[in-house]
């Protein structure tokens, strides 16, 4: 009986040896799980920020071409403006120099007619 009650001792021994060992395995693996899922959220984070930034950069860069352009779309307008200015300047120049040539003509004529008539009644 002794030997039984030893051998079953030793039997159990042995079976927890090796439960104990196939539990420290799956202990471990689930660690490594743990880890590797842990190291792939933080990937995962890292990558949603730079993600993040660079899609920030690109807005700021778009929306600063968004003002260039804007502010280059009104220089030409001022430009044009300026243009039309300048032009209706001009042609108001050039529409008070024919008057001031017309009405110069029409006194000449006024008065050669008028010097006509003087010479007309002194005869």
């Amino acid at each position: 009986m002794k030997k039984l009650l030893l051998s079953s001792i030793l039997l159990l021994a042995l079976s927890l040896s090796f439960t104990s060992c196939r539990d420290t395995k799956k202990g471990e693996s689930i660690e490594d799980a743990i880890e590797n899922a842990a190291d792939a959220a933080g990937d995962a984070v890292d990558n949603a920020a730079d993600a993040a930034g660079d899609a920030v950069d690109s807005a700021v860069d778009a929306a600063d071409d968004a003002v260039d352009s804007a502010v280059d779309a009104a220089g030409d307008a001022a430009d044009a403006a300026g243009n039309a200015v300048d032009s209706a300047v001009d042609a108001a120049g050039d529409a008070v120099d024919n008057a001031k040539a017309k009405a110069g003509d029409a006194v000449k004529k006024a008065g050669d007619a008028v010097k006509k008539k003087a010479d007309e009644v002194a005869e």
